[in-house]
């Protein structure tokens, strides 16, 4: 392998996913993962050619991070600075309404994502810092910013508008950009290619499943709606984070229990969701609670569905009836509980599961509906590495 390669980095907040593979098709030559970055126990984890490295180590920044990792390229045969990388791909979580198309990123590109660390806090600050580290470790390779709210930069009006004073929200920045934008149009392009038809002529519903969660509504291919906001707080319940809750909460806490900016931040993104009302937010350890009997994880698992099946019914009137519905991400292609309850009883409405299609251990795109349903019902893996890795390789090859 060689000769148009992609590295795809996705940096946190204390950790950076890598991949670098060929976008044309999608092979992966290396992998890995950083862990704990700026903590006392660092970790690495790198595989390619079917072995795995592994260390633990102290690494103090990003660029430390990238430079283990470019290290652990080189002892498993793919030295970065002669493997044939055409191109770098980041994921950029908050583009605002600056940008809404990969971007080719120099220094007032950077500086400008950085600026928008008011809309992402949780999120850009870690982007720009891994950009900058590959910048510094790859100066001659193009750099690609991808953003995960550019999918729904072009949402009706109507969805995307607050109800809150114009001249405050224009001054601000104030709109619903919506998320995991990268994987939304990455998946439902792949509902058009199984279905063996042009996106224009597919309504979809997508759900978007994991630690962090979302939910659009497509028609024609083209989002009309989605269920995150501002920031990546509003929409479904989440592992950590509340999604939907009355604004006046807020308000409530900061009066009577005397909780500031931070501390509401804190409880909203990192303490709410299934970790809030369970203690935990791996589905997999909430089944197993489930299944010993804990009534919080049940009532966690249930308000979990309530909000699936709340915007499922709100995007199938807002679309007036949809071709298909999928699951992905890690939660919607692994749990076929959850596929199940979010669509029980609504045969009224051509949706039904097939108990067997859905329970099948599958890892491939397939159709969990019955063969006579009037909506398909899918699971569609995404793979936002390979769709960020060619949105890369297409930006630099024709600028």
């Amino acid at each position: 392998m060689g000769g148009n390669l992609v590295l795809v980095v996705n940096s946190g907040s204390s950790s950076i996913k890598y991949q670098l593979l060929d976008p044309d098709s999608g092979t992966i030559a290396a992998a890995g993962l950083v862990e704990r970055i700026g903590e006392d126990g660092g970790a690495i984890e790198h595989t390619a050619d079917g072995r795995t490295l592994t260390e633990q180590v102290v690494i103090p920044d990003h660029t430390a991070g990238l430079r283990l990792a470019f290290e652990k390229f080189a002892d498993t045969g793919h030295d970065l600075t002669a493997a044939g990388v055409t191109a770098v791909g980041h994921r950029v979580v908050h583009g605002g309404e600056v940008f809404y198309e990969p971007t080719l990123v120099d220094a007032r590109v950077l500086a400008a994502i950085d600026e928008l660390s008011a809309l992402a806090p949780l999120h850009n600050p870690a982007n720009v810092r891994g950009i900058a580290a590959v910048r510094t470790l790859l100066p001659d390779i193009p750099q690609v910013a991808v953003f995960d709210t550019a999918f729904f930069h072009g949402l009706p009006d109507a969805a995307k508008t607050y109800a809150i004073d114009a001249q405050v929200a224009a001054a601000h920045g104030i709109r619903r950009y919506g998320f995991h934008g990268t994987s939304h149009e990455y998946v439902s392009g792949r509902v058009a290619e199984f279905l063996n038809r042009p996106p224009e002529s597919i309504d979809q519903i997508v759900f978007h499943l994991g630690n962090g969660a979302s939910v659009s509504a497509l028609r024609g291919g083209q989002p009309v709606d989605t269920s995150m906001g501002l920031t990546p707080l509003e929409g479904l319940v989440m592992g950590t984070r509340s999604g939907d809750l009355d604004p006046g909460i807020i308000l409530h806490l900061m009066r009577t229990a005397h909780m500031d900016v931070n501390g509401v931040d804190r409880l909203l993104n990192r303490g709410s969701g299934l970790r809030g009302l369970a203690g935990v937010n791996d589905f997999r350890e909430l089944r197993r609670l489930i299944g010993a009997g804990d009534a919080a994880a049940r009532l966690a698992y249930d308000v979990y569905v309530h909000r699936l099946r709340h915007y499922l019914g709100a995007y199938l009137i807002e679309l007036g009836g949809v071709d298909a519905i999928t699951f992905t991400a890690g939660v919607g292609e692994n749990n076929p509980d959850v596929r199940a309850d979010t669509l029980a009883g609504l045969s009224r409405f051509g949706i039904a599961v097939d108990p067997d299609r859905n329970t099948a251990r599958e890892r491939t795109a397939r159709r969990i509906s019955p063969p006579d349903a009037k909506v398909e019902v899918l699971v569609v893996p995404t793979n936002e590495e390979l769709a960020i890795a060619r949105a890369a390789a297409d930006l630099t090859q024709t600028a």
